[in-house]
């Protein structure tokens, strides 16, 4: 009898089996506990349909306000929605190759590969449908919007297969802006977009990001380590950039040294949250060392108190004051 070995192709397959399988009995089931149900918290905005028009009241969210229809009635009115079942929901995934840093037992890559199957699984199991466009040294690849479990495990399965990207030795090889132009133009049907990214780019992405949220739902997923932010007294190391292939020695044992990164670093999260701000668009942080459950359920409770606040909470039978003065 001969013993045949399993091609890559099938063990790929079974460790993306495997990973969507340990994510359902751990991430997955702690969500819908604390979910209780509540999942398109994440996904706030998308897949409506407008109804019919009605008068305003009480609570109604004064973003949905026809200010046209309340001019010629003299009385507020505000637009009706259906909300539609049949969501797409898109990942755009930076593989670039400072995706591929970690100080610790996780990269970047892998955090993010966790929050695709978690997300997608989540979706799917709804009846929605999830597609991908994967950016490496381009826009190399483009996963149609399905459905179902064995669709998440294909999306996984070309995750876990893709070869880590070389570092290439010329300046500023990531460009985001290709990659959120590429969505612009091949995602026509409103959707629900997670950019999932470290966002260290050139120049330039900005612009496409709030144009983009200008159509769809956009959520920018930010990942990130540790040792980006502030580095630890280790003594003399190399450090390369993995963007630029460029290396140099650097002497963590100055305490100068060590100041001036974490503030040129703390300067970057400033202009990079800044910046997404500006995009309009919500921001997701998930570190190589953090619990992705816990980083989900903040941004849920973030997503739930900003709705609150935009949906005109006034005094019982009260009209705010800026509708008062419409009336």
């Amino acid at each position: 009898m001969t013993a045949t070995l399993a091609s890559p192709a099938i063990k790929s397959a079974q460790g993306a089996e495997s990973l969507l399988r340990k994510l359902e009995w751990t991430v997955l089931r702690r969500l819908d506990g604390l979910l209780q149900g509540d999942y398109r918290t994440l996904l706030r905005g998308a897949g409506m349909d407008l109804a019919d028009l009605r008068e305003y009241q009480h609570h109604d969210d004064v973003r949905h306000i026809d200010w046209n229809v309340t001019a010629r009635l003299q009385q507020p009115h505000v637009r009706v929605f259906t909300e539609d079942r049949d969501m797409n929901a898109w990942f755009l995934l930076d593989l670039s190759p400072s995706m591929d840093f970690g100080s610790g037992e996780q990269r970047k890559r892998q955090v993010s590969a966790e929050f695709v199957a978690v997300l997608a699984r989540l979706l799917t199991r709804h009846g929605n449908r999830v597609g991908a466009m994967l950016y490496g040294a381009g826009v190399d690849a483009v996963i149609p919007a399905r459905g179902g479990r064995q669709h998440v495990l294909q999306l996984l399965h070309t995750l876990k297969t893709r070869p880590e990207t070389p570092a290439n030795k010329d300046p500023g090889t990531t460009r985001l802006h290709e990659l959120l132009d590429s969505a612009a133009n091949l995602i026509r049907r409103r959707s629900t977009i997670f950019v999932l990214s470290d966002f260290i780019s050139e120049a330039g992405w900005e612009k496409p990001l709030g144009l983009l949220a200008q159509r769809h739902e956009v959520i920018a997923v930010r990942l990130l380590d540790p040792l980006e932010l502030d580095l630890p007294d280790l003594g003399l190391i190399p450090i390369r950039d993995a963007e630029t292939g460029e290396q140099l020695l650097v002497d963590t044992h100055d305490a100068g040294f060590r100041k001036r990164f974490a503030r040129i670093a703390a300067q970057r999260e400033a202009q990079l949250r800044t910046s997404l701000t500006r995009a309009g668009v919500d921001a997701l942080e998930l570190s190589t060392d953090g619990d992705l459950v816990s980083a989900l359920m903040r941004f849920t409770d973030l997503r739930k108190r900003r709705s609150r606040l935009s949906g005109g909470h006034a005094g019982v039978g009260k009209l705010p004051a800026h509708l008062m003065q419409a009336a």
